[in-house]
């Protein structure tokens, strides 16, 4: 039997580029070689599509990927020059011009199957704000915010935070994912200094409420028949769950399933399911939730391309469904299929 071809898109030019290739690495080991020949290809921070390896048996426990700082520009190749008929493209990258539906539009326009949200999934769900606002109308609930556009008068948006919410909050870029760019602010000047930094990343901001809350995480999988797992817990030793104590410290600890009862389960898995669908999610997502002491439950963001690393929650929590991490890459490599052969029948 001829081997299915799995092309592992990887990199890319968002400040989560580092975390990019650790899922790439991850998801390449776990891989079954008996039905995927798998092919690599790195998006440099500058934009670059660079050929790296091929992959027919399983690499070796030593092999790593390129990165930026092994880049070989003679490898280097035309966007385009990825395509190959019948194969199917796993987009492992996070954050803008990767998770944002710029990638996803590429790999359309080349007519390729690939793992993951549509367009209008990956953008909606990418921008923060837009995904509040959707899920707004579609009775999710969610902590209460504020926006600021670059542009506006800043000490005016500064007074308006400070009259609808209370300190702490919680300053993020609409269009960057883990923990990228987020900060904490407990005053005005904090406040200030946390929209400086986030205006580094995007133009963009969402101010949220802080809450004091547990976090707990739900997976999603599926197309029209939608798929989520029990939830997950992030214990953490740090005060805040931030990108160092994510993927440098590997300061995190998690309870799977989580450990809160069984309705409250329910509950988070329904409106995580009801998330997917009101932003015309397919595929896969990793849905976030706050759980405060007192019993209140919001939705804190959905991501459509969540880490893959060996200690990341989503793989972590269909393991513990029952759906190990080769199984998960086929699965998710037959709904990319699946969606493929919709999308170009609606094409009339």
């Amino acid at each position: 039997m001829s081997k299915q071809t799995l092309i592992l898109l990887y990199g890319g030019r968002s400040a989560e580029r580092e975390v990019s290739v650790l899922s790439a690495e991850s998801v390449m080991r776990a891989v079954n070689y008996d039905k995927f020949l798998v092919k690599t290809y790195f998006i440099s921070q500058a934009g670059h599509f660079i050929k790296t390896q091929e992959f027919a048996s399983q690499p070796g426990a030593d092999e790593k990927l390129m990165t930026n700082a092994t880049l070989v520009a003679s490898q280097q190749i035309k966007p385009s020059d990825i395509y190959e008929e019948n194969a199917v493209v796993f987009p492992v990258l996070h954050g803008p011009m990767g998770e944002d539906g710029s990638i996803q539009g590429f790999l359309e326009v080349l007519k390729m199957p690939y793992v993951g949200t549509n367009v209008l999934a990956s953008a909606v769900a990418m921008d923060k704000i837009t995904t509040k606002r959707v899920l707004e109308s579609a009775g999710v609930p969610q902590v209460a915010y504020t926006v600021y556009i670059e542009g506006e008068d800043l000490e005016e948006k500064i007074a308006e935070t400070a009259a609808k919410l209370t300190y702490p909050v919680f300053v993020k870029p609409a269009n960057m994912g883990s923990s990228v760019g987020i900060s904490k602010a407990e005053n005005d000047e904090q406040l200030r200094k946390a929209i400086e930094l986030a205006l580094q990343y995007d133009s963009r901001i969402l101010i949220e409420q802080g809450v004091v809350a547990r976090e707990i995480e739900v997976g999603i999988l599926g197309n029209q028949d939608v798929k989520t797992t029990l939830p997950g817990e992030v214990v953490k030793d740090v005060e805040f769950y931030d990108y160092q104590a994510k993927y440098i410290d590997n300061r995190i600890i998690m309870d799977i399933p989580a450990k809160i009862e069984e309705a409250v389960m329910e509950q988070m898995r329904t409106y995580a399911g009801q998330a997917f669908r009101a932003l015309g999610g397919c595929g896969l997502a990793r849905c976030d939730f706050f759980y405060t002491a007192d019993g209140q439950i919001y939705l804190n963001e959905l991501n459509t391309m969540p880490g893959f690393t060996q200690w990341s929650m989503y793989p972590l929590l269909w393991e513990n469904m029952g759906l190990p991490y080769s199984d998960l890459i086929e699965e998710l490599v037959k709904l990319g299929q699946e969606m493929f052969v919709k999308r170009e029948s609606h094409l009339i």
